[in-house]
């Protein structure tokens, strides 16, 4: 467990991948269950053992391993704050931690993939990778579910496909997710339209924990919402196209600014780095929107000396549970504050300012 918890960073978040300047992350999500079990909120002790049982013997065969280490936790054996921690890493989601006595998780080493099991379907196939890599994050995913299915047989119908507990994700249970940084359309006052297209065209955006989150940082998830009636192909390519022209504007509203508004686009930025390097106790959503500025100062070449990446850095290690990580104690909400200014201020100290 504690080659998951003590390296804060996963080894996706300390990667570049195409068009990082935008889309931060890739994610692809299976979800299957088991011919024969009932479904995850019917699901009986028993049950759950034979379910954990059959996922630590499909782990054993050859094909998994050749994709790599494979780990499996259960929840139960895990403590409160390193289940949160894994939540903040995005390795496990927050249903699966809310319901941790009759869940696990099966951990890729490099944490580029994971399995849940119990969550709201028998298994959860989770696949991320850093940038607009979602073909890679599918092709992984895949790869996963077959060597699942070699030993395991899935609850599927001819006619409908995949069958899952949620009605939306009958049919190939494809879940494919786009984490994408737009301050310029924010600023510019256009993500209000753009965003309100992209749901009519069958899109769902959601906030950076995913449904029923809200959107800080100027960060949001773009996903699919129907699986029925559509090839995963289909899925794949209608969520590229519409990222692809969010990418594009978010572009063009950079050039905006930096043409039209200048002057208060750099003030933004430098009072925003000026309270990171200066704040003595910061909360996690200014942090968070602040963070948010200053990558927009390093995209646009304002700011030097320090990885782009240091948004994704600090979006995990400034959350509550690895604070009181790093603090090797609980923290009252003060203290979290406080701790969570003064690892900023550490992380942004070589950065180079153009004066």
């Amino acid at each position: 467990m504690e080659k998951y918890i003590d390296k804060g960073l996963s080894d996706w978040m300390q990667q570049d991948g195409p068009e990082s300047d935008v889309v931060l992350s890739s994610r692809v999500r299976l979800a299957r269950n088991i011919k024969g079990l009932p479904f995850a909120p019917l699901m009986t002790d028993k049950a759950t053992k034979q379910l954990i049982d059959q996922a630590r013997n499909a782990m054993n065969q050859q094909y998994l391993q050749e994709l790599g280490s494979f780990e499996l936790l259960k929840l139960k054996d895990i403590s409160p704050l390193d289940r949160k921690i894994l939540v903040e890493k995005h390795l496990i989601s927050p249903k699966l931690d809310s319901e941790y006595m009759q869940t696990a998780v099966v951990l890729k080493d490099d944490e580029a993939a994971n399995v849940m099991l119990n969550e709201e379907d028998h298994m959860r196939i989770q696949c991320i990778f850093p940038g607009f890599q979602l073909r890679t994050s599918y092709d992984l995913a895949n790869q996963i579910d077959d060597s699942l299915e070699a030993t395991i047989d899935y609850a599927f119908d001819e006619k409908l496909g995949y069958l899952t507990s949620c009605l939306t994700n009958v049919g190939t249970g494809l879940r494919a997710s786009v984490m994408v940084h737009i301050p310029a359309l924010v600023i510019t006052g256009q993500v209000k339209r753009l965003l309100s297209a992209i749901q009519r065209v069958g899109l769902a955006v959601r906030g950076y924990y995913g449904e029923g989150s809200e959107a800080v940082g100027n960060l949001f998830q773009i996903s699919n919402q129907i699986t029925l009636g559509y090839s995963e192909d289909e899925i794949l390519e209608n969520l590229e196209d519409v990222i692809k022209q969010v990418i594009e504007h978010e572009r063009d509203a950079r050039k905006h600014v930096l043409a039209h508004m200048k002057i208060n686009i750099e003030d933004k930025i430098y009072r925003s780095l000026g309270i990171l390097l200066y704040a003595r106790a910061i909360s996690g959503q200014e942090a968070m929107e602040r963070i948010s500025d200053v990558r927009l100062g390093i995209d646009l070449g304002m700011l030097k000396g320090i990885s782009a990446n240091i948004l994704k850095e600090l979006m995990v290690i400034t959350g509550p549970g690895y604070l009181q990580k790093l603090a090797n104690r609980e923290l009252s909400s003060d203290e979290w504050d406080s701790k969570r200014a003064k690892i900023i201020r550490e992380r942004l100290a070589n950065i180079q300012i153009d004066k």
